[in-house]
């Protein structure tokens, strides 16, 4: 897997009239600093924010955009800033960035650190001049040594050249800016587990509300957005909002391009920025290149492990999250994943929930014993001792851990992929169903939802 691979070089040119976050990209995949990202046009967007620009007009031009939260749930960015509390004797405000991307199957945002970790620091110090924030902190998963050491070296280039700290380009307007690593847990990627990560407390989400922006970070009012989400601001500031919402295909409401990926066995694994509103079919067959010789697809999934599986049949339907939800699932965040026809599912799927059972913060019943309860199904019919019932329970367990039956969402994300693996590959289930005898029970009594 490489990740500067962004599609056939000689179908891909990348400008920043159409791929914002990647034209700087360098073609050895080294780290872009200071130097070389002010010479391609770096800090002019956040420069034009400064001198130009209301803080309240910055909110509103994102707003006007269309910018979503690029991190898997699609909150529009300018919506949420609005948020923020407007009483000016507020003086203590906090922006996070969200970057435990601990998502299986997901790589963008490492991508985005590791070689432009300035594209970041001025999205966020565009966004802190909004938002009025006077600190900031990038929330980094654990693992990504990498980006933690690209991330502390461009910080620190640019307070030395006056882009973080006190009277940021004359203005008046302070904001410090530093790395946190996390210990290693899927949960704080839930914005308000990471919040309580962040002060230093066990990583369970919190109740909302009330919602960050009123009490979030030691009580002050605080926004979360994602790496991506974040990187999208430079351009949308230097560039405008009728260029921005050009970017996208027709057909599609979500705008701006979007960091996609295959991964699989597929010819050419990788990521690539394309505009919203490409099919499924163009990133797997024009990009990735379609299965490797000797694999055929037999299904995908669109956006991570925590989003349900399409058939081939599917790759048709527009990647923008309106257009994967007509299909049945959800966009995520876009890295698309191919199963070929080589894969039990019910072996996946009990790879799938072992890990979605672990990483449960144990808040909830549903979530902390159902999850384990799926497992234990799946590895009895993986090993051909299911027994009769077992199928219509695991269907049960989709039922009660789905959207709006948990504390947050982390288990309606884990059972989403059981679901349509039974829906589409149902026979593979039956398969690992022991013959019995009337005199043995079943396994559980299947749950009927409502009941």
């Amino acid at each position: 897997m490489t990740l500067t691979s962004f599609g056939p070089a000689n179908r891909i040119k990348r400008s920043p009239e159409t791929h914002p976050l990647t034209w700087r990209l360098r073609d050895d995949g080294e780290a872009v600093w200071l130097d070389e990202y002010q010479a391609k046009n770096g800090y002019a967007a956040a420069r034009k924010a400064f001198a130009d620009m209301a803080q309240d007009d910055i909110v509103q031009t994102v707003k006007d955009a269309g910018l979503k939260g690029r991190g898997g749930a699609g909150f529009p960015t300018g919506v949420k800033w609005g948020l923020m509390p407007k009483d000016e004797s507020i003086n203590i405000r906090y922006l996070l960035c969200n970057a435990d991307e601990m998502e299986p199957n997901t790589w963008k945002d490492r991508m985005l650190m590791e070689q432009l970790p300035h594209l970041l620091i001025e999205g966020m110090l565009i966004s802190a001049r909004a938002l009025k924030t006077y600190r900031g902190y990038i929330f980094l998963r654990g693992e990504y040594t990498t980006a933690a050491k690209h991330l502390n070296r461009a910080v620190e280039e640019a307070k030395a050249a006056g882009l973080l700290g006190k009277n940021i380009l004359g203005s008046g307007f302070d904001f410090e800016l530093f790395v946190h690593t996390g210990a290693g847990r899927y949960i704080c990627g839930e914005e308000t587990a990471l919040i309580n990560s962040l002060e230093g407390r066990r990583a369970n989400p919190r109740s909302k509300p009330p919602f960050p922006a009123a009490v979030g970070v030691w009580g002050k009012p605080t926004c979360v957005n994602n790496v991506e989400t974040l990187c999208n601001v430079p351009a949308i500031i230097g560039d405008g909002v009728e260029w921005y919402k050009s970017l996208a295909r027709e057909g599609s409401d979500d705008m701006g391009t979007k960091l996609m990926g295959f991964s699989g066995k597929v010819k050419n694994p990788g990521l690539w920025e394309l505009p919203f509103g490409v099919t499924g079919r163009e990133l797997f067959e024009d990009y990735a290149g379609g299965m490797r010789d000797g694999f055929k697809l037999k299904c995908w999934q669109p956006g991570g492990a925590g989003t349900g599986f399409l058939l081939p049949e599917h790759l048709d339907a527009q990647m923008y999250a309106g257009g994967i939800a007509k299909v049945g699932t959800r966009m995520g965040t876009g890295l698309a994943m191919a199963v070929d026809d080589s894969v039990n599912m019910v072996s996946l799927l009990r790879n799938m929930e072992q890990f979605f059972a672990r990483e449960s913060c144990g808040f909830c019943t549903p979530c902390r014993d159902g999850l384990p309860w799926s497992v234990k199904l799946l590895m009895a019919i993986e090993n051909g001792e299911g027994q009769p019932g077992d199928i219509e329970t695991l269907l049960g367990l989709v039922g009660f851990l789905g959207p709006g039956k948990t504390f947050c969402a982390h288990a309606p994300g884990a059972v989403e992929p059981l679901g349509s693996a039974i829906k589409y590959f149902r026979p593979e289930f039956e398969a690992g169903i022991a013959p019995t005898s009337a005199a043995v029970p079943p396994l559980a009594r299947p749950i009927v939802v409502g009941a």
